[in-house]
Parts: structure tokens; C-alpha cells; sequence
């Protein structure tokens, strides 16, 4: 590469490096009080989902109320996330890569990775902030009793089983239709996942057999809390933080009564307009309780769509599966379309409605960026890979202050983001044809020949042609990118990454 290249790649970065030390929060300053904060976190739904990301009534499920928030609100169109359920989850509520907490795959059952004593949370920052904080629906990052959410700033919990997701449902009903532990029906509930609950330093207290039945139900049970636990704060005069990771887009999809058939897709299509309509009670509550205008409220999803490998919990004969909209592939991949989802923020007088920004925006950002805005403190003895993204929130940046992202599955760094372009380290993709094809996260992770493969995100959304090339400058700045994460490491060293195919000496 040319010295002059190298002179101006240097200046963009030291001008990049002094914009994001600009402090750009002067109408947040000017909030009389710290904002309620809402977050509604969906599960696998696609960026093509969505009617505001060109889904919606085009893929036969119209979602009329998040339409709406985006009218009102923030779209962001590169909002970025990890490969998977519980790696987006610590890495939102972390601010870091998964894998600085060794929650870098799936947390599945009997898999003994959860989030550690020493992990600082979304929930630590808003109630060191003075905030009133409550989850409603699914952690996802382990359930011993250093890894509650009650054990990380949280008032109180109520949801589904902290290590496991929403297929867990389906456990009792699969060991009865396989036979494969000979007990009755009773006893496989009683011993099967739990819906359960906890307070502040409580333990988990069971409440009810998570069955499919529950499954159908229990974003209505999840959306009742939230009203009330919002009311209850409005009386009390206090901020307030809800976390509501609710069940809309994960397999299996079981639509409510009230949703049975609503679409023209199936029961995918069902549960996308049911938490589409539970968004809008959210919204209307807030309205209704004079705090409209004071709550800054995200809607986002933490994967792309869990698609061809749960697909056949769809009803009659439709996929229970997303879509990644113009990108390549699904959850569990380090591909766009696994990796990039939809996210809207609206905040009334803050955040300027009807607006769509393209800056690159990671589920990392969002704790430094709250915890700006509510003069929050994080701490200082460890790596936060998130930035503060205030600037892009109030529309003050058109870029903001991210130009790459890692992406990491286990152990393995496997790709790269710098800009538009996707670099990877491991050959991943979907193999093979009909039932020999794996999609998603058994998707093949095959060595390369020595080299990673480039791609230009916005000359080929679909990941279709390499292009290293013909543009073969790129590799340096993706690597550097590499090599400050790997300096990063040094100084704060990772857990052991999770494999649950090796066992022993850490794996």
C-alpha cells in the first residue's frame, strides 16, 4: 500500500477516534429528569420481516403499530448483532463481545457456560442510575445464582427458564413422543422447564410447567407485567427500565387465540402480528400514563431468522422461519443476514421522527450509549467493545462512531466487518442438498486455504461473489481491526471460550 494511502487511512482514523471523544448530548442535557428507558427485545425475527424493512404486509403479516414506531422514531438499517441467542443477549447486556464471558454459543441444556459474578449488566447501570428495573421473558445467560438477572441489577424477574429458550416447550411433549425416559406424564412436567420468578438476591421460585399451551400464552402474561410494573413506577415517581425479551419469532411460533390464524403465512406470520399488537400496548400505555415523552423506547431483534433448521415447526405445511431480507443466511451463522436485524428508536422531542440512518450500530452500543444519557458509570477495569452512539440517537451524526464489528462462534474468530466489507476466517455456509443440507448454527466451519474470503456487502448483499481479489487493499484495515482486539485480549484475558464437543481443560 501506498504511503499516501497509509497517510490518509491514519488521519480518518485519528479524526474518527476524535469525533467519537466528542460529547453531542446537549438536548438529552437538557431532559429535565433521566428518561424511562423500554426495551423490547424480539427473537430471530428478520430484517425482512417488518413492514418499515420491507416486509409486513408483503410477506402476509402487516405490523401496523412497529410501522408506526418507525414513523415516530429512529430506523436504523445496519444494526448489527452476534450469531446467536445468547451471545447477542451478553453482548447487550454487557456492552463486550460474548466471549469475554465465555457466553460466546448457545447456552443449551446441560451446558455449563453462564454469565459470571463479575459481568457488569445493562441492570447495574440503570439501578446504580436510580432506576426501578424489571425482565420480563427470557436471559438466556445461565441460571446459577450468580447469573440471575436478580443477581445483576434487576428488581425482578419473571419468565421462562434463565438457561434455556423458547423451545423448551416442546421438551416434555418430544421425550413422551420418543419415549426416551420412561416416567408419566406428570412427572415430566413437574421435572421439565418451569416458567419462574425471582426479586432482587432471591432465588428462582417455579410457578408453572412451561408447556406449549404456556408457549402460546405467555407474551400476554409477560406484556401484563410490564403495564403493571410501569403503573406501579408512574405512581412512585421513579425511572424506570423494563427489559422485555419477549417470545416473538422463535421457533416454535404458537400464536395466541387471539392471533390463531391471522395471517396468510401460518403460525409464523401469527406470532409477528401478535407482538407487533403487543408493542402497541406498550406504546398506548405509555401514552396513557403521561410518559409518552419521557421514555426512550427500543424495539429490536437479536439474531436474523431462525430459519431452515426449525422450519418444520410451521403448521400445515408452512415454515416456522423468517426472513433475512436481501442478505445471506440465518442464526447461528456469522453471515449479514444471521448478523444484521432490525432495530427502531423512539423518543419523543429527543430523537427526530421519521428518520432512517445507515450508521453502523452494534447491540454493544446500546450500554454506553444509555448509560451517556443517564449519566450512568461503567467500569474501567475491563475492555467495552460498545460505543457511544448518542450522537446517531439525536440525529447529530450520520455515521456515528463505529466503523467495524468482530463476530466470534465458540472459540473461533470467524468474520470480520470493516465498513462494507465482510471478511471471514472460516468457510461458512449451508452444505450439501436436501436433507444432507445444514443450515444455521450446524452449518459447515470448514478451514480455509490460508487466505479469508472478502465480500462487499452493499455491490453484493447476498454474499454471492468474492471479491479479495480484486480489492485486495482491504485486507489490511479489516486486520488491523484483528490485531487491536487481539492487543485487547492481552491485557484482559478471556474465559475459556465454550465447545460443547471437547471436554476438559476448559471445553
Amino acid at each position: 500500500m501506498s504511503r499516501s494511502i497509509r497517510h490518509a487511512l491514519a488521519a480518518l482514523a485519528f479524526s474518527s477516534c476524535l469525533a467519537g471523544l466528542t460529547v453531542s448530548g446537549t438536548s438529552v442535557l437538557a431532559q429535565p429528569a433521566k428518561p424511562n428507558v423500554v426495551f423490547i427485545l424480539a427473537d430471530n425475527v428478520g430484517y425482512g420481516d417488518l413492514g418499515c424493512y420491507g416486509g409486513g404486509e408483503l410477506r402476509g403479516a402487516p405490523t401496523p403499530r412497529l410501522d408506526q414506531m418507525a414513523r415516530e422514531g429512529l430506523r436504523l438499517t445496519q444494526f448489527l448483532v452476534e450469531p446467536a441467542c445468547t451471545p447477542s443477549r451478553a453482548a447487550l447486556m454487557t456492552g463486550q463481545y460474548s466471549i469475554r464471558n465465555g457466553l460466546s454459543l448457545i447456552a443449551i441444556p446441560g451446558s455449563p457456560y453462564t454469565l459470571s459474578a463479575r459481568a457488569f449488566t445493562m441492570g447495574e447501570l440503570f439501578k446504580d442510575a436510580g432506576y426501578a428495573t424489571a425482565i420480563y421473558g427470557k436471559w438466556h445467560l445461565g441460571s446459577e445464582p450468580q447469573s440471575l438477572p436478580t443477581a445483576h441489577g434487576f428488581d425482578e424477574f419473571y419468565g421462562i427458564p434463565p438457561d434455556i429458550s423458547w423451545d423448551a416447550a416442546t421438551y416434555v411433549d418430544t421425550i413422551e413422543l420418543t419415549r426416551s425416559m420412561a416416567a408419566p406424564h406428570a412427572a415430566l412436567l413437574a421435572g421439565g422447564p418451569q416458567v419462574v420468578e425471582a426479586t432482587a438476591g432471591g432465588p428462582l421460585r417455579n410457578v408453572k410447567p412451561f408447556t406449549q399451551e404456556m408457549r402460546a400464552s405467555i407474551d400476554n402474561e409477560l406484556v401484563d407485567k410490564s403495564i403493571a410494573f410501569m403503573r406501579q413506577q408512574k405512581a412512585a415517581g421513579k425511572p424506570f427500565f423494563l427489559y422485555l425479551p419477549f417470545s416473538m419469532g422463535h421457533a416454535p411460533n404458537l400464536p395466541s387465540v387471539q392471533f390463531k390464524g391471522r395471517s396468510r403465512v401460518g403460525n409464523y406470520g401469527d406470532k409477528v402480528m401478535e407482538g407487533d399488537y403487543h408493542v402497541g400496548q406498550i406504546l398506548d400505555t405509555l401514552k396513557e400514563l403521561g410518559v409518552d415523552d419521557s421514555t426512550l423506547v427500543v424495539f429490536a431483534s437479536d439474531n436474523g431468522p431462525y430459519g431452515e433448521a426449525a422450519r418444520e415447526f410451521g403448521n400445515q405445511g408452512t415454515p416456522d422461519m423468517g426472513s433475512s431480507g436481501p442478505f445471506r443466511g440465518e442464526l447461528g451463522e456469522a453471515t449479514e443476514g444471521a448478523i444484521r436485524t432490525a432495530a427502531i428508536i423512539r423518543w419523543p422531542g429527543q430523537v427526530k421522527a421519521d428518520t432512517t440512518s445507515y450508521a453502523m450500530f452494534s447491540i454493544m452500543d446500546f450500554l454506553p450509549t444509555f448509560a451517556h444519557i443517564v449519566g450512568g458509570k461503567l467500569p474501567e477495569d475491563r475492555a467495552i467493545d460498545g460505543v457511544n452512539q448518542t450522537d446517531v440517537l439525536l440525529g447529530t451524526s450520520a455515521t456515528g462512531h463505529r466503523e467495524s464489528l468482530l463476530s466470534f462462534i465458540g472459540g473461533d474468530l470467524v468474520a470480520a466487518r470493516w465498513k462494507q466489507w465482510r471478511m471471514y476466517f472460516t468457510d461458512i455456509h449451508p452444505t450439501g442438498t436436501g436433507p444432507q443440507r445444514q443450515p444455521g448454527i450446524f452449518s459447515a466451519s470448514a478451514p480455509m486455504a490460508g487466505y479469508p474470503k472478502a465480500y462487499n456487502i452493499e455491490m453484493d448483499p447476498h454474499e454471492d461473489l468474492v471479491v479479495a481479489g480484486l480489492f485486495g487493499w482491504v485486507s489490511e484495515p479489516a486486520l488491523k481491526v484483528v490485531e487491536e482486539y487481539l492487543a485487547s485480549v492481552r491485557k484482559y484475558p478471556n474465559p475459556p471460550a465454550p465447545d460443547i464437543t471437547r471436554f476438559g481443560r476448559g471445553g
